[in-house]
């Protein structure tokens, strides 16, 4: 009841200042929030004294302030509907009135800005600008932002008088007051569907946008990496043939719901180093180098696909002091048995016979990177139906492309820009590191053997581990991070917050 009656009070006194007063001054950047605080304060008192209203002694806005600020919160469906909007060729825009955040209490509102940057190609601030709604000008600024004609623009916000002059300049405006119809209103504008829609792709970062490191693990070994967002450490670990760039659609929204996430290019890959001794790429020496990673971390979530999965288990049996929890995507737990010889096992599966290829260095390498385009439009695939229906892979023992067309149809998986991108990560080393991976089959056999009895102190994706987690996507082939992303990072932000405190979380929203 107190605050209510403070926040009903602090707007009578805002009112009553006008534009040219602290709040009006603030929102156009010339005033910074603690500078507000500081006028507010004594605005309110003698308010406060020429209408005989008890405030308490140590009443300031700060403390309203805070408490807005920890209440901000992003309406996900508007920023799934603006996500559609973009991908289907329009140019989107935040249009709002900020301040500049000098305060000690920043909030959740400080964590949304960087966040719609990455969802939005444009972000106006007033406070930036000098300029706030409804004044007009505000609006023809963002117009020339834009490059846009007054009827080429849909205006959305909840406040009837910031939409009147946008309309009166022939912009279409919806206020918003129910989520429905609001979301009804912009699909007829646009013509874009955003209700009942199939799902779609969230949004994927950047290679030119997203921040690169590298770490030495070792003299003349480095791994680079790439890392968005703050909050407890989630270590991405791709497979073959990949890049830490498939992991694209996970490394935002894993940082969106409130996760430090880094994804590494694996040994041997991209703009990490690419030793030539195959016993660079054993398991046992790959897991130290992981190990180095995270030397400064107390426990950290491993997340693998493919080799990667292979990685993160063994993560979790050999140094479980520095694992938090593990997830692995297509790879399945399965303990070494030290009965069986591990390539006798492999010869014994039809399945695997490319494995067998990939044994004898120089050969695999020939066939893969005669053609890069080829290879990657042919084994990163979506299990639908391609346009020309492509048969599957081969996978034999004589090679994994042979039979299939030289030019190939477009992957759905791999749109072109991504296509290039993987092109130009694997003509810097080439596939000799990645498919030295394959070539430790014995030596990791062995080494796991060594670890027999272990159980996997994590969470898991696979049967007899404890604290298990299952997750199932239909539908689904080999490349789950980019054929279904959505359903991914729903399973994995869900697997995620079950594993940590949400109260430790800077949660700001799921995609």
């Amino acid at each position: 009841t107190h605050l209510l009656i403070s926040r009903n009070f602090l707007a009578s006194v805002i009112l009553e200042a006008g534009a040219t007063g602290p709040y009006g001054r603030l929102m156009t950047g010339q005033i910074t929030l603690s500078q507000l605080v500081t006028e507010l304060d004594e605005d309110c008192k003698k308010a406060a004294a020429a209408a005989e209203i008890f405030l308490p002694e140590k009443f300031s806005v700060a403390q309203i302030f805070g408490d807005f600020l920890d209440e901000g919160r992003l309406n996900t469906p508007l920023l799934d509907a603006a996500v559609t909007l973009r991908k289907n060729g329009f140019k989107t825009c935040v249009l709002t009135n900020n301040w500049i955040d000098d305060s000690l209490w920043k909030g959740t509102v400080a964590l949304i800005l960087p966040l719609l940057r990455r969802h939005f190609d444009l972000v106006i601030e007033s406070c930036r600008i000098g300029l706030q709604k409804p004044d007009p000008k505000i609006y023809e600024y963002a117009l020339r932002m834009l490059e846009a004609e007054p009827h080429e623009v849909i205006f959305l916000d909840d406040i009837g008088t910031n939409l009147k002059p946008a309309r009166e300049m022939g912009i279409a405006t919806i206020l918003f007051r129910d989520l429905e119809m609001a979301l009804k209103e912009l699909q007829d504008l646009s013509g874009v569907q955003l209700l009942g829609e199939e799902e779609g792709f969230p949004t994927a970062c950047d290679p030119a946008s997203v921040s690169h490191g590298y770490v030495p693990v070792k003299p003349g070994v480095q791994l680079h990496f790439v890392e968005m967002g703050h909050g407890p450490v989630v270590c991405l670990c791709h497979g073959f043939p990949e890049s830490w760039f498939s992991w694209r659609y996970q490394i935002p929204a894993l940082a969106d719901a409130g996760f430090r996430v880094i994804a590494l290019d694996m040994k041997g890959y991209g703009d990490s180093s690419a030793p030539p001794d195959i016993k660079e790429y054993s398991q046992e020496e790959i897991c130290k180098v992981r190990n180095e990673i995270v030397a400064g971390i107390f426990q950290t979530v491993f997340i693998g696909h493919d080799w990667g999965g292979s990685v993160v288990w063994n993560m979790s049996l050999f140094y479980p002091e520095r694992v938090k929890a593990v997830a692995s995507l297509n790879t399945p737990y399965k303990s070494a048995d030290p009965n069986v010889d591990i390539m006798e096992a492999i010869k014994a599966h039809p399945a695997f016979d490319y494995q067998l290829f990939f044994q004898k260095p120089g050969v695999a390498e020939a066939e893969l990177e005669e053609d890069l385009a080829r290879t990657f439009k042919i084994m990163i695939r979506s299990i639908k139906k391609q346009v020309d229906g492509l048969p599957p892979l081969p996978l034999s023992a004589g090679g994994v492309l042979v039979g299939l067309p030289k030019d190939p149809p477009p992957s759905l998986i791999l749109p072109e820009p991504d296509l290039q991108y993987y092109i130009q990560q694997y003509k810097k080393s080439g596939f000799r590191g990645p498919l030295n991976w394959y070539r430790n089959m014995q030596t990791n056999w062995s080494w796991r053997c060594s670890a027999r009895g272990r159980k996997v102190r994590a969470a898991g994706v696979a049967l007899g581990i404890p604290q298990l987690t299952r997750g199932h996507i239909e539908e689904c082939g080999h490349w789950t991070q980019m054929e279904r992303p959505a359903a991914l990072n729903k399973i994995l932000i869900k697997w995620l917050e079950d594993i940590h405190s949400k109260a430790l979380l800077q949660r700001i929203s799921r995609l």
